[in-house]
């Protein structure tokens, strides 16, 4: 299948980045039997895969900004265009050797994200996703799911940890879902989830708290793939990073029962 110059750049990057994380996945696994343990080195890891898309993607488009989640934003000439980068998304997978993280690419071009890119290197698995353009993974057409029955539906999620979240507004969501889905699902890396929403493998996906780079590329990934993004409480959602997505039924009903929680 033939891509557009802009998305051959995002694969060409995110493929570079993704061969080094899955050689660093490997040496992880390996540090798992030490005293040490691989949190310092998965921490090099993540760094050095940013470094790589950074270099790759401001020599293919000098004077565009870049927003990365180790680095943070960079500020480039053309302030009409920002890379939003995840060179490690789900890295609690990754500390763990569970081959369920991703490299995540969007490309906001002035308050739109209009291309975007995520991608597995553990198993291969390479979404991509352009304005206007579809949704694809592995040059295969994605389409959201079309159930229209809750209680039919599998729901993903993200679940407060240590350090991390709002555990009595999770109990209260969680309670609210329960009895009217037919299962949850919480796999740890929030751009994954959303390609998955968009390839009909989930039927819809919520999480407060999340980052931009988190999510960029799975707003336009779900869009193209015909479902529906929004913030749960109506706010900005790249600004609060509260993320519910599913088809136009699924997006409506999780939003009308999780929003009157908060």
């Amino acid at each position: 299948m033939l891509h557009s110059a802009l998305m051959n750049v995002m694969v060409k990057a995110a493929r570079r980045a993704g061969r080094s994380l899955k050689r660093d996945l490997g040496e992880v696994e390996n540090l798992q039997v030490s005293m040490k343990g691989p949190a310092n080195f998965v921490t090099l890891a993540d760094k050095r895969a940013e470094e790589m898309l950074y270099s790759d993607l401001t020599k293919a488009r000098p004077g565009y900004g870049f927003l990365g989640e180790e680095g943070g934003i960079r500020e480039g000439t053309d302030k009409s265009h920002t890379w939003i980068v995840d060179p490690l998304d789900g890295t609690t997978n990754f500390l763990h050797g569970i081959p369920q993280f991703a490299i995540s690419i969007a490309l906001q071009r002035d308050d739109q994200i209009i291309a975007g890119l995520i991608y597995n290197p553990a198993n291969d698995e390479l979404y991509m996703a352009e304005r206007g353009g579809g949704a694809f993974l592995n040059d295969q057409r994605l389409r959201v799911a079309g159930r229209r029955q809750l209680n039919e539906c599998v729901i993903a999620c993200g679940l407060p940890h240590i350090g991390r979240g709002d555990f009595a507004l999770a109990q209260k969501e969680m309670g609210a879902l329960q009895p009217k889905v037919a299962g949850f699902r919480r796999f740890g890396a929030a751009s994954l989830d959303m390609a998955a929403v968009a390839a009909g493998r989930f039927d819809g996906y919520w999480e407060r708290n999340l980052s931009a780079w988190d999510i960029a590329a799975g707003i336009v990934m779900v869009k193209e793939a015909g479902g529906t993004v929004g913030e749960l409480d109506g706010g900005d959602l790249l600004k609060t990073g509260n993320v519910v997505c599913g088809n136009e039924f699924v997006h409506g009903e999780l939003t009308r029962i999780l929003r009157p929680l908060k």
